[in-house]
């Protein structure tokens, strides 16, 4: 089976890593219909994903971000995009404002049309 192997490095610290962790996982539940399974630990956490042609972990501590996937024959054809993609995510995750904060909204002039209601929020992943 091909295997997905990414290693990030960070100075987030573990509290900002682990949110970083947490956010990621909210989106590969809602964008690729993965079932995410966290786990905190004392210095290591670990997400635990899962669908059908996909099973992986992502290992976040205080220094760096390790994922490792299995990619069932299916998705193994698309491995290289499925891994320049989810690169890709946790490099903007980690360099988000505030290590993937939302920024504050602008406040609007008095004169600005009314804002748009807020979207439905995600689904938060599994803590174990």
């Amino acid at each position: 089976m091909p295997d997905i192997h990414i290693h990030r490095e960070h100075h987030l610290g573990f509290k900002e890593a682990r949110k970083v962790a947490f956010s990621w996982a909210e989106k590969a539940e809602e964008k690729f219909d993965m079932e995410c399974t966290y786990e905190e630990g004392d210095t290591e956490d670990t997400l635990y994903f899962t669908r059908s042609g996909v099973k992986g972990t992502l290992l976040v501590d205080a220094q760096r971000f390790e994922m490792k996937a299995q990619l069932g024959f299916l998705f193994g054809a698309f491995k290289d995009r499925i891994e320049a993609e989810i690169g890709e995510q946790l490099d903007a995750l980690l360099n988000a404002p505030a290590a993937g904060k939302k920024a504050a909204p602008k406040k609007k002039a008095a004169d600005d049309a009314p804002a748009k209601p807020a979207a439905k929020a995600p689904a938060k992943a599994k803590k174990a």
